[in-house]
């Protein structure tokens, strides 16, 4: 794993000692994903609330978390991505909370989740799914996790990055992939292996392309392609006002397969 990897996963093993001393409530009736399109319908968008990242640095907080949130939904957002790390994303399970009460879209926790009370913590501030990403958990602990989700009524979101890790995250049961362009290890973006890999997840499976999408040309050539839905994150937080560029991204997304 990376540098930064590492760093994030040993500052999440001491949040997890903290998380476990807190109690959480059960969290607020769960809302559908709709991330499913058939034939002829627009590639989904999921839009993303993060302030920094360590790819990118600091990104835009003109908006606060509510603000930006009602903002995508008004520019046609289908999901919300809400980044709860604080050390490296300057986020937190609050912002889960403020995201849902200023908007009816379905929210998904974006975390690094190594233990189930990071799932409560999930579901009380108001997530409707959780990330869980192949490359930092073993095959069994990814099961558990996965089991453990949907018993809190989360969904669980599984990242990969190839085709091997999805085989893993198909056979630990998982229903919602989503396939990152860039590599975890060394942040470098590869969308042809992403295509591939989306291209050969089951038709059962929903399918989400994650990461590098930022202008209408690159959502346009996603739309026709084999995933259900798409991520867009930095694009959209380096705008002070994200809705026009979101309105564009919409747009193309409707560009999309029609068989």
């Amino acid at each position: 794993m990376s540098g930064v990897l590492d760093g994030i996963l040993a500052r999440k093993a001491e949040e997890i000692l903290a998380l476990r001393k807190r109690s959480f409530p059960t969290g607020p009736e769960p809302r559908p994903l709709g991330l499913r399109r058939a034939p002829g319908e627009s590639l989904r968008l999921i839009t993303e609330i993060k302030r920094r990242s360590p790819s990118a640095g600091a990104l835009s907080t003109k908006l606060g978390v509510a603000a930006r949130a009602a903002a995508y939904e008004r520019a046609g957002s289908t999901m919300l991505s809400v980044l709860t790390d604080e050390r490296f994303f300057d986020g937190a399970f609050e912002h889960l909370a403020l995201a849902r009460a200023a908007t009816k879209l379905p929210i998904l926790c974006k975390e690094f989740v190594l233990d189930e009370v990071q799932l409560d913590a999930a579901r009380a501030f108001g997530a409707d799914a959780v990330l869980l990403i192949v490359k930092i958990l073993s095959p069994e602990r990814l099961s558990s996790l996965i089991r453990a989700a949907r018993e809190r009524g989360l969904t669980p979101f599984v990242e990969v990055v190839d085709e091997t890790e999805a085989r893993i995250a198909l056979e630990a049961g998982a229903t919602l992939v989503g396939v990152n362009a860039r590599d975890l290890d060394t942040l470098k973006m590869d969308p042809v292996r992403a295509s591939r890999t989306v291209a050969g997840l089951p038709d059962g499976v929903t399918a989400v392309h994650l990461s590098g999408l930022g202008t209408p040309e690159a959502v346009v050539e996603i739309a026709r392609g084999f995933a259900d839905a798409a991520l867009v994150g930095e694009a959209l937080m380096r705008e002070d006002d994200p809705e026009p560029l979101l309105r564009k991204l919409v747009a193309a997304a409707s560009q999309g397969r029609t068989t």
